[in-house]
């Protein structure tokens, strides 16, 4: 009985070839994107070898949008965006502008209809959320001012690429090059007016229905206690919300996913969610790049070198310029407005969307998406050395701006800036990991005992959440030694790891044990393995929750009348 099938071929070499490849890219100190995109390439029909499913990948890439949207509706945040909208917003939309007219001008050149070109321009405009995030991260830029602008002028980015997926089949169907022929201004309004109304529609029972329901859902199964109805309850709604905008309202399926995630952020369980649908939506998103990647035709490098480098110059320095002279304009300082340009330098996943969306609608050619994916993988791949100029540049400026005498400005800057560091004199303290649901049970009863603690939580709501509580925190992932070190973990006596996550916990844990051999190191576990994982990797002690569990409630029963041992 033959077992082979296009559809195991394409998602086992898929896999397999943005494991290896993403790993090579973290080495060779790129983004994992670049990895997953030549993986694409080499599975794709453009080079020698094996040739994935033409048919399924885009079905694959489908899921893959569905559940990226998701995700970026079930971290959007509207206080982020209020914070900084006096910037973010005028300034992504002249940014997006600036790019979109340069691309424009490009297609021109080229002899392209102006719709292909204004098409082409917009898939340039908006920069990768894991690449900017990664990169802000990396610096410890989130919770700055530069971090904070950036993120919010992400999010407006976002959401002009939610509503441009809502129009571009209106716009194709009337003035593509299937729409038959020229149309009066009424037709076009009516066509416009039609998507607006049942975008409303959609809209509208999602607010009214949808903000009940799923809270509703996703409490009753949680309730269960199962794992794997709660995911896939999570999973449920992403898709079929989805699948029913798209037959029910006829709006995209990303605008389903988006709202479903936006909607699901409100539920005080949307922590659990977005934890327990990480891995389902990781995978789908490689595969989304992966797909990508099939479609990129790599002969473009050698055949139109000069339109790959003309592109790449409007993703990296024509966008980056106009972000630039627009934070300039609002008054903040150059390094500002260098971190700020250095991170939009780049595209990402959302001008994929766009191209793919634009070649099947046929208001986009195909080299058009070549050249959408060949800018993507040289600005991605060149992000960090843009980066390291201008940390190069901020390096020396700091080192000149401290030679100089400082002012009282400087000193209440500096100040400001240090006020959730760590005090020189704490010593001795315990590095809780994670501040969830038991991590911050954990704080909680060590902080009432008088034990000196810091919080790591790569959370920015849970770090607040600490900080109110009165704890020592620090925002980051704890896999990054350079985050771990402003644990002060040379002065520490204690680590406790309240992740459920051993694997990365392991790592962790060797490394801190590099940094401070006598610090005792307490780690949380979920099976037998993980426990000897953990133990292998330096942990003094790993805690079975499920066993204590157990010995917590037999030692409860031990102490009820029935069964209390008597004394002879």
């Amino acid at each position: 009985m033959p077992h082979h099938t296009e559809l195991i071929a394409i998602l086992s070499v898929g896999f397999v070839l943005a494991y290896v490849l993403g790993l090579a890219a973290h080495r060779l100190r790129l983004s994992p994107l670049v990895g997953y995109l030549v993986a694409g390439i080499i599975a794709g029909p453009f080079t020698p070898g094996f040739v994935g499913d033409q048919a399924l990948a885009p079905q694959l890439a489908e899921i893959g949008v569905i559940l990226l949207m998701f995700g970026v509706g079930l971290h959007f945040s509207i206080k982020d965006l209020m914070a900084v909208k006096a910037i973010a917003i005028p300034g992504a939309v002249v940014q997006i502008s600036v790019a979109t007219l340069l691309g424009w001008g490009l297609s021109a050149l080229l002899g392209w209809p102006t719709l292909h070109g204004i098409v082409f321009g917009f898939s340039l405009a908006t920069a990768s959320t894991v690449v900017l995030l990664r990169a802000m991260e990396q610096r410890r830029l989130l919770e700055t001012t530069r971090g904070r602008i950036a993120v919010g002028w992400l999010i407006v980015e976002d959401l002009a690429c939610v509503l441009a997926l809502v129009l571009m089949p209106v716009v194709a169907s009337v003035f593509g090059d299937a729409a038959g022929g020229p149309v009066s201004t009424g037709a076009v309004m009516l066509e416009i007016g039609k998507t607006l109304v049942q975008v409303a529609l959609f809209v509208t029972v999602m607010l009214v229905v949808g903000r009940r329901v799923i809270p509703w859902m996703l409490e009753r199964t949680a309730g269960t206690g199962s794992r794997e109805l709660f995911t896939l309850a999570v999973l449920s709604i992403a898709l079929g919300i989805a699948l029913g905008s798209a037959e029910l309202f006829g709006v995209s399926f990303a605008l389903g996913a988006f709202f479903a995630g936006m909607l699901l952020n409100e539920s005080e369980l949307s922590h659990k969610a977005a934890q327990d649908s990480l891995p389902m939506r990781d995978a789908f998103a490689v595969l989304f790049f992966v797909s990508v990647g099939m479609l990129f035709d790599p002969m473009i490098l050698v055949n139109e070198p000069l339109l790959v480098l003309a592109t790449t110059f409007i993703i990296m320095f024509g966008k980056s310029a106009a972000a630039y002279l627009i934070v300039r304009a609002f008054g903040h300082p150059r390094s500002t407005a260098l971190t700020i340009s250095a991170s939009l330098a780049q595209i990402g996943e959302f001008a994929f969307i766009i191209a793919a969306l634009g070649v099947t609608l046929g208001i986009l050619p195909e080299q058009g998406q070549d050249l959408v994916l060949a800018g993507a993988l040289i600005s991605i791949m060149l992000n960090p050395v843009t980066f390291g100029l201008v940390d190069r540049w901020q390096a020396r400026d700091q080192a000149h701006a401290d030679a100089e005498a400082a002012n009282a400005n400087a000193r209440a800057i500096a100040e400001d800036a240090a006020a959730h560091h760590l005090p020189e004199s704490l010593s001795g303290h315990a590095i809780v990991v994670g501040f969830g649901r038991v991590g911050r049970q954990l704080a909680s009863l060590l902080h009432d005992r008088g034990v000196p603690l810091v919080v790591l939580e790569d959370d920015a709501d849970r770090v607040a959440s600490a900080r109110e509580a009165g704890l020592y925190a620090v925002r980051g992932n704890a896999a990054s030694e350079a985050v771990m070190l402003e644990t002060a973990p040379q002065r520490a006596a204690m680590a406790v790891f309240a992740i459920p996550n051993a694997l990365e916990a392991g790592e962790t844990i060797a490394r801190l044990k590099a940094l401070n051999p006598a610090i005792t190191v307490l780690a949380r576990a979920h099976s037998d393995a993980e426990v000897k994982h953990l133990l292998q990797h330096g942990a003094d002690g790993a805690v079975l929750a499920e066993r204590e569990l157990a010995y917590s409630l037999a030692e409860m029963v031990m102490a009820t009348p029935p069964y209390r041992p008597t004394r002879a």
